[in-house]
């Protein structure tokens, strides 16, 4: 019997500032657009970024959002990771930008070393080291 599902698709992130969000995934974390829409009937923008040639994160945008926790210990989804293969490089690129990020944790059980961050809406993200 064949397994339903293949891989992960996308991840949907609702934002409260458009430009700023969208200022953060492309030009700091450097996603891809690979199309960005604007559907006046909702007054929403909907964005469609990549990391290399997977479709990964749709970010979009609506009018008054209710807020959601999104500490990492909140109900619900826990944080997003992204893989890196140098920490120190990663960091010193969040750093940069005014992006602060947590002391480097080891995975006791991979011995793989990771760090929270946030993005400009509170969402944890991680940086996971290949």
């Amino acid at each position: 019997m064949n397994k339903p599902l293949a891989a992960i698709h996308h991840i949907a992130i609702i934002c409260s500032d458009y430009e700023r969000s969208r200022h953060f995934y492309t030009t700091i974390l450097g996603l891809q657009v690979i199309r960005e829409v604007y559907r006046q009937e909702r007054q929403s923008y909907k964005l469609d970024l990549a990391i290399g040639d997977h479709y990964v994160i749709e970010l979009f945008s609506f009018p008054s959002p209710p807020p959601r926790p999104s500490r990492p210990e909140a109900c619900g989804l826990r944080h997003l990771a992204f893989c890196v293969s140098n920490m120190e490089e990663a960091i010193r690129h969040l750093n940069h930008h005014h992006i602060e990020t947590e002391p480097i944790r080891v995975d006791e059980y991979t011995g793989r070393r990771f760090t929270f961050f946030t993005d400009p809406d509170g969402l944890p993200l991680e940086l996971y080291e290949a």
